[in-house]
């Protein structure tokens, strides 16, 4: 059993705070980008070194680079959720009220942070969005570009998954692992969901040679454990009887 000999837990909110602040930047205009990453240096310096995360100067500047191309990106995801659904009345509130979108922009900043092996606080980053939004993103997960969630509570996506471009996922939808044992920390567990994918409410796909083949839909309540070709619908058939009382 590991010794944790002391747990810094007052870096939760300033771990928090961060992350808020982090996601205002990436949407400023690159003048202001650069003013507001210049005066979150300390902080993000002074978390590392609470959390013995090991951040030198060069990780710094590589996060800064790669932070100030999640704009467009972000946007990409903001048009798909404006695009798809009809409740959107706008992108501004898209950016303002969507919480797939938040917890997406959250997953964007985390996944920079796990890419660069920085340890502990791109976990900390995409829990924070778990509780705000409810939904769980890993930020060891690959996703592609124009990612739209729509409802976003009780969604999972695994360490190892992997997302291409124009997929839309619901509420309640888990891409997990088939097993759960330690021995398989460096194999692929979670499953590949290739384009134009749309994977609605309740669906479980689990294991990592899973693949969903583009441009298929997955409906509701379905559980999945083996690859799906492309161009297909799956359903879950259930009667649903309607009787006098």
């Amino acid at each position: 059993m590991q010794e944790v000999l002391h747990i810094p837990f007052k870096f939760k909110e300033k771990v928090e705070t961060l992350a808020k602040e982090l996601f205002y930047c990436v949407l400023e205009t690159s003048d202001a980008q650069k003013i507001q990453l210049n005066n979150l240096k300390s902080s993000f310096f002074n978390i590392s070194k609470g959390l013995q995360c090991g951040i030198c100067s060069s990780k710094w500047e590589q996060f800064t680079i790669e932070i100030k191309t999640l704009k467009s990106k972000l946007q990409l995801d903001a048009e798909a959720a404006y695009n798809k659904d009809p409740a959107a009345k706008s992108i501004k509130e898209v950016y303002l009220a969507y919480p797939g979108f938040y917890a997406i922009a959250m997953y964007r900043i985390s996944h920079i942070l796990w890419q660069l092996d920085i340890p502990i606080l791109p976990r900390m980053i995409s829990e924070y969005a778990h509780g705000v939004t409810g939904t769980d993103i890993h930020p060891g997960a690959a996703i592609g570009d124009s990612f739209f969630i729509d409802h976003a509570t009780g969604v999972v996506i695994g360490e190892t998954a992997v997302i291409h471009n124009n997929v839309i996922i619901y509420q309640g939808v888990t891409l997990g692992g088939i097993k759960v044992e330690k021995s398989l920390i460096n194999t692929k567990r979670h499953p590949t969901i290739k384009d134009n994918v749309t994977i609605y409410a309740n669906a479980t796909i689990l294991g990592g040679d899973v693949e969903i083949g583009e441009n298929s839909i997955i409906g509701a309540n379905v559980w999945i454990t083996k690859s799906i070709p492309e161009n297909v619908l799956v359903m879950y058939k259930s009667d649903v009887i309607i009787t006098d009382k």
